[in-house]
């Protein structure tokens, strides 16, 4: 049975507030746990004491029992020292994607059919000043 280390929610609706459990990982996220380590109260300031409590003695238990941490809790558990967090990087991340890349080869093309048509037209109308000019003379 593999065991993870999760945040159950509690609370009432739009009032958050979740406990750190250890629970088979089939289990639902509001169902049968095995343990409590902690809770977590997300309405509290970020700086706030009391928004993380989290037994760290319990949580290393789990930890050498085989309970894999969710990417949450791994949090909470780096910040007191008890595992640590990998530290990850995307540089795809703010690259835009093939929808907006296709739209902005759009913009372009209808920018560059406006500036050919605009330079055509200046054009038009050079050979149209000039071609005046010349039959006088004649």
């Amino acid at each position: 049975m593999s065991l993870k280390i999760r945040l159950a929610r509690a609370g009432s609706k739009k009032r958050p507030y979740y406990h750190i459990v250890v629970a088979a990982a089939t289990s639902p996220r509001d169902g049968k746990f095995i343990d409590v380590i902690g809770a977590f109260n997300p309405m509290l300031a970020k700086d706030a004491v009391d928004r993380v409590k989290l037994d760290g003695a319990k949580a290393a238990e789990w930890l050498k029992k085989g309970a894999q941490p969710t990417d949450r809790v791994l949090r909470f558990l780096d910040a007191i020292g008890v595992a640590k967090r990998p530290v990850r990087n995307n540089p795809t991340k703010a690259l835009p994607g093939k929808k907006r890349l296709e739209r902005e080869k759009l913009v372009e093309a209808a920018a560059a059919k406006v500036a050919a048509a605009e330079a055509a037209a200046k054009a038009a109308a050079e050979a149209a000043a000039a071609a005046p000019a010349e039959t006088p003379a004649a």
